[in-house]
């Protein structure tokens, strides 16, 4: 598939904005767990002591955000795009606890299942770009 300047631009840009976006709210489930829990989308959450297992969703959220920025850095940019389809599967599964455990749907499908697909897409738009020297090549 041929990918434009602009198209590998928009990848780029949606992988940094993504992984900026997850890694701040994983700062934040670190910083004040029981502040964030309500928004995520269950009926009841965790509180006192046990609201110390949220920080486990922010160091995830933390370093899923800082995997495929790496894989950008060290110019894996298709690694970069594996990275984020199969991290995809994140927020689908955050989706579909929480639908299977009635929680709010609007937050389900709004929030993490916007999620996931952009960071699919973003994902493809990665694993499909052909640098330019490919592309001078099959051309």
């Amino acid at each position: 598939m041929f990918t434009s300047r602009l198209t590998s631009r928009i990848a780029t840009t949606l992988a940094v904005t993504g992984a900026g976006f997850i890694g701040y709210i994983g700062v934040r489930y670190m910083a004040d767990p029981q502040a964030m829990a309500p928004s995520f989308g269950f009926k009841t959450y965790p509180t006192g002591d046990a609201a110390d297992f949220l920080n486990v969703k922010g160091v995830r959220d933390v370093i899923s955000g800082l995997v495929p920025v790496a894989l950008l850095v060290a110019g894996q940019r298709k690694s970069a795009g594996i990275a984020m389809l199969v991290t995809a599967l994140i927020p689908t599964g955050d989706m579909l606890s929480i639908l299977r455990h009635d929680g709010s749907t609007a937050t389900a499908l709004g929030v993490h299942g916007v999620t996931a697909a952009l960071v699919a897409l973003t994902g493809v738009l990665l694993v499909n770009e052909r640098t330019a020297e490919t592309r001078a090549v099959t051309a």
